[in-house]
């Protein structure tokens, strides 16, 4: 049987850490961009300017940041044609076939978000985009998530590892997260931090819409609590993943609540940010761990434990 696993310390074990941590990265520069209004610091794309690939002597400090988040595209993109190499190198895009398709999502997903960043400075940096933008990033985090997940797994058929309530309670307890998060996304689009003075907002009102954000955040930490007793109790695979996801919860509503009292800080803003890209790629896992090969045996929580401290 051809080996199918990937081991700790391997290239591609290590690129695909790095693709991951280049993703969460690259929503923090994203983040900087906007929260300190350099939005349209480089006013054209693919050039910074009409005239130049790069910011001139001319520009302010406010083009370096948005070139910085620019190049950090670059570097995405080269950690994930490291993956897609090393993946043919090994030949394991023959034998993994889940991990080659994460791999070439992860691709051509970069490709997309780059454009639609492009879209972004087009357009003067319009609110939807610019949240569009950044749903494109996160989604990306889960993939790359995804993507370290799976390499301790055995490919093929898999089962169901969780009672059947269990599972559509987790799936619940994701659709509200996405809530939650789309409507931070308005949130944002409706307040101070738009990227760019001259740049418009959404038109909703802000300090509705903060209200409106929080309800389904509360309701994601109750669902998850439940996910986390349950899985206590049982014994389920998903127990540590859920603990994981419960502990960023809080710190993400921490966050979310002095920012809210304390006038938006950029740096609660840019934090609160991430929390939510952290946050979702642990959902991800949680996700992920209901299920397992069909071939092995039922996992507990205690297997599951000594799989993440082998790795």
């Amino acid at each position: 049987m051809p080996d199918v696993s990937v081991r700790p310390g391997t290239p591609l074990r290590i690129a695909a850490w790095a693709s991951f941590v280049a993703q969460v990265t690259i929503i923090a520069t994203g983040g900087a961009v906007r929260l300190t209004g350099s939005g349209l610091g480089c006013p054209s794309w693919p050039t910074c300017t009409p005239e130049s690939l790069i910011p001139t002597e001319e520009l302010t400090y406010h083009s370096l940041i948005e070139f910085g988040n620019r190049m950090m595209t670059g570097v995405v993109g080269i950690i994930a044609l490291v993956v897609v190499i090393l993946m043919l190198t090994t030949r394991l895009w023959r034998t993994r076939k889940d991990l080659w398709t994460l791999a070439v999502i992860v691709g051509v997903g970069i490709i997309a978000q780059a454009i639609v960043g492009g879209i972004t400075v087009w357009t003067g940096l319009n609110p939807f985009i610019v949240g569009f933008h950044y749903v494109s990033s996160l989604l990306l985090v889960c993939v790359t998530a995804a993507f370290l997940a799976r390499m301790d797994d055995v490919p093929g058929p898999r089962t169901l590892a969780v009672p059947a309530w269990y599972a559509r309670l987790t799936h619940l307890t994701a659709a509200v997260m996405a809530v939650s998060i789309a409507f931070g996304i308005l949130t944002t689009g409706a307040g101070p931090h738009s990227g760019d003075a001259a740049s418009g907002r959404n038109g909703f009102d802000a300090t509705v819409l903060e209200h409106v954000h929080a309800w389904p955040g509360y309701a994601l930490l109750v669902l998850t609590v439940l996910l986390v007793v349950a899985a206590a109790v049982k014994g389920l695979p998903t127990r540590n993943w859920a603990i994981t996801l419960l502990a960023v919860e809080f710190v993400q509503i921490a966050v979310g609540l002095y920012q809210a009292r304390n006038g938006l800080p950029v740096l609660a803003v840019g934090v609160h940010m991430v929390l939510a890209a952290l946050t979702a790629a642990a959902m991800t896992l949680v996700i992920l761990r209901l299920k397992r090969p069909a071939a092995a045996p039922l996992a507990t929580a205690e297997s599951d434990e000594a799989t993440v401290a082998a790795h």
